[in-house]
């Protein structure tokens, strides 16, 4: 998880854009892809779900920058578990 890297996708690209990505990523993920390509695309698909959830906690009325925050403290809390 990449906090700029999710920040520039949230600003980048609606929701629904960002779903569409993670379904094609999913789907070569399913593909006979090597180790190292698999780690990329996990990575990707992380960024691209943090922006999703940004965009939902920026729609149900949260700032930008506090949406950013609260989903950070969130994974760094799941982490901490």
């Amino acid at each position: 998880m990449k906090l700029p890297i999710i920040r520039k996708l949230y600003q980048a690209a609606p929701a629904e854009k960002l779903q569409a990505t993670v379904d094609v990523l999913e789907a070569f993920c399913e593909m006979n892809v090597k180790d190292e390509e698999l780690d990329v695309a996990g990575e990707l698909i992380t960024n691209l779900c943090g922006a999703i959830e940004v965009h939902e906690l920026v729609k149900s009325g949260m700032r930008e920058s506090d949406a950013l925050n609260t989903f950070s403290k969130k994974v760094l809390g799941s982490i901490d578990r």
